[in-house]
């Protein structure tokens, strides 16, 4: 499964492309939503797009949209993982096309890796 991480925190960016990787995803890393729309527009065929919802430039949300806007018939699902974690941050990434919402202080990374397959695998 090809998987794009897009975080602008290195720490957590390289340990969660290692924890993905380690389960046998393919994993591509961006620092920014603009460097992860760069990479998709090299390489759209991703599976999961996995992304913060606070970073510089574009939040989160915006991303999602200009995915969708951007890449009509790409296959990847979007899902947040973030601490924001207020009911209308949810509410809004959803309703701009994320398929789950992952909150990072409540998931231990082995869990977070689970929950993004389990969200990758629904129809």
């Amino acid at each position: 499964m090809k998987l794009l991480l897009i975080d602008d925190d290195a720490f957590l960016r390289d340990m969660y492309a290692i924890k993905f990787g380690d389960s046998g995803y393919e994993v591509s890393v961006a620092d920014s939503a603009a460097a992860g729309l760069t990479i998709l527009e090299r390489s759209p065929d991703f599976d999961v797009v996995l992304l913060d919802m606070i970073m510089p430039g574009m939040t989160g949300v915006e991303l999602i949209r200009a995915i969708h806007e951007q890449f009509p018939d790409s296959k990847a699902k979007c899902i947040v993982l973030s601490n924001q974690g207020q009911p209308e941050d949810i509410k809004e990434a959803i309703e701009a096309g994320a398929v789950g919402y992952i909150i990072k202080a409540e998931s231990v990374p082995s869990d977070v890796v689970k929950k993004v397959e389990a969200l990758a695998n629904e129809s």
